[in-house]
């Protein structure tokens, strides 16, 4: 395959190789690249030639920057449901990350984001270095957290998840480690060494690897304010969220509510109550499922397109919510995103 490929595709020992390969792009995800890592790891499942596969991300940026978004945005405008067909895609291979029977090993070095998450937080072995930064920011352009994220968000400590997916906050390695998105600490000087993962044959030998590789990572910055963030995104309702945030004396908790002020309520509210489904789920299926439907209606809704313009398209960072209060997005509005 030439190395202007989408996907780089190579087998070194027992060790398949897949390298997503837009670095100008921070590899955001296209269609094409779904299939050609879905077909990779069907062939490689039956193939005793392949014991172990690595995922990593081309360039210095990072692993993936999520899909592309400006697609989406035009789709959205012209009513083209295309954007449905990917997602369906894309949570199937998102699924068959999560089930695969060989060790899948993926670095997650630099800005991992959206569809980044879902190609990397659902393996089995998950690295971080000094320079990750882990973020599901949907909420920031009118969508909602997808690819598995709300079963991924769901399951970390406490509130730390909703304090992360509400705020569309970022996470070092430290905190990826303390929310589950990660399994351990590789300083990126070592990465090198990971060919010694061509040998591998089982889960087991791979761990014994990664183990060799791994380093200190330092506290992480979440769980000083753990008490807080508890507290306060236990409430079942955004706008009780919001009153619990303003009564806090944390200058971190005021930070949250600020940002929260500035994010579609829509997404906001859809959010909240698909994490709280998701936890209820236990299992990462159902809220695929959950997350097909509710950016299905993302799609057909106006916060969305609106969103992507104001962050991405004019980059005016100005979006107009429609509606622009919390208190104007009433149950019926919510329920549309689960139908």
């Amino acid at each position: 395959m030439s190395d202007d490929a989408e996907i780089l595709l190579a087998r070194e020992g027992r060790l398949g190789l897949i390298t997503l390969n837009r670095p100008k792009a921070i590899n955001a995800l296209t269609v094409n690249m779904v299939r050609i890592i879905t077909r990779a790891l069907e062939d490689w499942a039956h193939d005793d030639r392949v014991a172990t596969i690595l995922i990593r991300g081309a360039g210095e940026r990072g692993l993936c920057a999520g899909g592309d978004i400006v697609a989406i945005y035009n789709a959205a405008r012209t009513g083209d449901r295309a954007p449905v067909d990917f997602w369906r895609e894309e949570y199937a291979l998102n699924l068959m990350i999560a089930e695969y029977a060989k060790p899948i090993v993926v670095v997650m070095h630099g800005i991992v984001m959206g569809g980044g998450v879902g190609v990397s937080a659902h393996a089995a072995h998950r690295i971080v270095t000094e320079g990750s930064s882990v973020a599901m920011p949907e909420v920031s352009i009118g969508f909602i957290p997808d690819v598995g994220g709300t079963f991924l968000l769901s399951r970390a400590p406490g509130e730390l998840g909703t304090h992360l997916a509400m705020t569309a906050g970022r996470a070092g390695p430290a905190d990826c480690l303390l929310l589950g998105l990660a399994d351990l600490y590789v300083p990126q000087d070592r990465l090198s060494t990971l060919t010694d993962l061509r040998e591998c044959a089982t889960h087991d030998d791979v761990r014994a690897v990664l183990s060799a590789l791994s380093g200190p990572v330092g506290p992480a910055p979440l769980a000083q304010e753990r008490a807080w963030i508890d507290a306060a995104y236990a409430a079942d309702t955004v706008e009780e969220i919001c009153a619990a945030l303003a009564a806090r004396p944390e200058p971190a908790a005021q930070a949250a509510l600020a940002q929260l002020g500035k994010h579609s309520p829509t997404s906001l509210k859809v959010t909240l109550r698909a994490l709280r489904q998701a936890r209820a789920y236990g299992r990462l299926a159902p809220c695929l499922d959950m997350e097909l439907v509710a950016a299905s209606a993302c799609l057909g809704g106006s916060d969305f397109p609106e969103g992507i313009r104001a962050a991405v398209i004019d980059k005016d960072r100005a979006p107009k919510w429609t509606p622009a209060r919390l208190d104007d997005v009433g149950e019926a509005e919510i329920s549309r995103y689960f139908a």
